[in-house]
């Protein structure tokens, strides 16, 4: 018999290893009703002829409904997380075939105890599998703990802990980020013997594992290359937004000499704000995240360069994942890094219309 994929049929197959029809399809979708010697000799079969099953027809054929669950931060309209479940949802649609459908799940990674309380409620909800963004990682490991024990598959979206062995990660990769990042704001920074660093905490922690990573692959640049470099912090307090203003103007009345900052999180528009504002025009500022506001201020100079990362893809390709890993049984890529794109007012429209979905 040959080999060729579209000429093996499965009342071939059934003949060859002497059993019937039905048989062979209880085999190939894994269904009970099988002898163990007949299970033997169909898959012998199958072994020696190579054969592949259409999974996408045995799929479509099941009728059998997936429900995958997303598991990421609160926020608002127009903020990183937005485009992130823009592309699920892109995603979900493409897909509507396989019968999947798409629970969203959000924890205030602000507030201490919110990823776990809310984790309680994922696994209640018995998801075939779950897309999350991790949090600290003691906390996503207990909860990962939880998905290995039921047998559920789970991708990490954005923030990547390599020892928790996700079946998929979709997002940049933090510290090489950082690392890059570092590069560009000395250049941009020319002979300034002094930078800030803007960063968003709550009780003393960091909102994200990107923002710790990324500060990790800046400093690690700045010690290799630019020893000197005074480099100055500025908290953000995540619950208290009005004291923004303040702080700001505080910090530049007690360090006039700093012209040139990052932030490590998608909110560099309150620095670009600020700018604005202020009719500040010396200060060079890097952030990440093209979002509405951080456009605006590219736009109006406030904000120098912006690091981009494709939130939309990162979550159509999540979802996409779990299709081919759990519906069409395709071995899956287990890191995907999104490329380091550094975004200025030129290049800005082409990279936005290059990754809409």
């Amino acid at each position: 018999m040959e080999k060729e994929q579209g000429r093996i049929r499965i009342k071939d197959i059934a003949r060859q290893a002497g059993v019937s029809v039905g048989t062979i399809d209880r085999v190939l979708h894994g269904r009970s009703g099988v002898s163990a010697e007949s299970r033997k000799k169909v898959e012998e079969v199958l072994k020696q002829l190579d054969y592949q099953p259409n999974m996408y027809a045995s799929a479509l054929a099941s009728n059998k409904k997936y429900k995958f669950a997303c598991f990421i931060p609160l926020h608002v309209s127009g903020e990183y997380w937005e485009d992130v479940e823009q592309g699920m949802a892109q995603a979900v649609s493409t897909y509507s075939d396989f019968n999947i459908s798409l629970e969203t799940f959000y924890y205030d990674q602000y507030v201490s105890g919110a990823f776990q309380a809310v984790g309680e409620s994922v696994m209640q909800s018995l998801p075939d599998a779950v897309v999350l963004s991790p949090t600290g990682e003691d906390e996503t490991a207990l909860f990962v703990s939880q998905l290995q024990r039921a047998g559920i598959p789970y991708i990490f979206i954005d923030s990547n802990i390599p020892r928790l062995n996700p079946l998929a990660f979709y997002g940049q990769h933090a510290r090489q980020s950082g690392y890059f990042a570092a590069r560009i704001l000395k250049l941009l920074s020319q002979e300034s013997e002094e930078i800030v660093v803007f960063r968003q905490i709550n009780e003393g922690h960091l909102g994200s594992n990107q923002q710790f990573y990324r500060e990790a692959g800046f400093h690690s640049y700045m010690k290799e290359h630019h020893p000197d470099l005074k480099i100055r912090e500025l908290n953000f307090y995540a619950k208290q937004p009005d004291e923004n203003e303040p702080l700001l103007d505080h910090f530049f009345a007690s360090h006039p000499n700093v012209t040139c900052g990052i932030t490590f999180n998608s909110k560099v528009y309150i620095i670009g704000e600020y700018m604005e504002k202020h009719r500040r025009k010396d200060f060079r500022l890097m952030g990440y995240d093209l979002l509405r506001r951080n456009v605006s201020c590219l736009k109006n100079g406030t904000v120098d360069f912006i690091i981009a990362q494709q939130p939309t893809l990162q979550g159509y390709n999540s979802i996409e994942c779990l299709c081919n890993h759990l519906i069409l049984k395709k071995k899956v890529k287990q890191y995907n890094y999104m490329p380091i794109s550094l975004i200025t007012v030129d290049n800005m429209d082409f990279y936005i219309d290059s990754h809409t979905l």
